[in-house]
């Protein structure tokens, strides 16, 4: 499976990680499912709830936000694809952390800032086992 997203969106995402710079930003995809793709029409960026300290290295998007952006996307007929965020004076690979919390079927954006200018931005999907995350094609319309 792959993710398509339009050039906009990944400057979207890239933008988000610069501003939130030295700390993480997030967010998630909302699309559709077609061809074998997950199609994403939106961005729909999420405050970093982490405490203060912990938004340098960590994100968290609370339940209730989550429970929100899926309404919002049952109203514009999406759903909710998967997530990204940014990886400040790191590189764009999924941390333990990331293993740790992410779910099978989804795809993470994970988009490196160093020095405020965003840089490498990847895409992965982890095993439905949970073990591992793999790349995922990300293919840029």
């Amino acid at each position: 499976m792959s993710a398509k997203l339009t050039s906009v969106q990944i400057d979207r995402i890239r933008r988000e990680g610069e501003i939130s710079y030295p700390q993480e930003c997030c967010g998630l995809l909302l699309g559709q499912l077609a061809n074998g793709a997950k199609v994403i029409v939106e961005t729909y960026p999420a405050n970093n709830a982490r405490e203060e300290a912990a938004k340098y290295n960590r994100f968290l998007i609370p339940p209730s936000a989550v429970r929100e952006a899926e309404q919002y996307a049952r109203g514009k007929k999406l759903d909710v694809l998967g997530f990204y965020h940014s990886h400040p004076n790191a590189e764009a690979r999924p941390s333990p952390f990331d293993l740790e919390y992410a779910w099978p079927f989804y795809s993470y954006i994970i988009v490196s800032v160093r020095d405020r200018q965003a840089g490498d931005l990847t895409c992965w999907r982890m095993l439905d086992d949970r073990s591992q995350f793999v790349p995922e094609e990300l293919v840029v319309e």
